[in-house]
């Protein structure tokens, strides 16, 4: 059973974490803390950039047919 989630910290050295209530029977649970590398601007500009990239492009068509015949099966 795993639940995760994403805290903003905002340079706090402090973090309260409510447990979802499927938790709260249990003795003990393990914590791990990541730091996340977030830059919003940067992520939307390279998703930008994808969306005219030839390559990326070409290979978002190839996936597309590849995967015609399996996606008609399903119909």
């Amino acid at each position: 059973m795993t639940f995760e989630k994403t805290y903003e910290i905002k340079g706090h050295d402090r973090l309260i974490i409510h447990l979802p209530e499927r938790f709260k029977s249990k003795d003990k649970v393990k914590v791990r803390i990541e730091a996340i590398e977030d830059d919003r601007e940067e992520k939307i500009s390279k998703l930008k950039k994808a969306a005219k990239d030839s390559l990326f492009l070409a290979d978002i068509s190839e996936i597309t047919i590849d995967f015609k015949d399996s996606d008609e099966e399903q119909s």
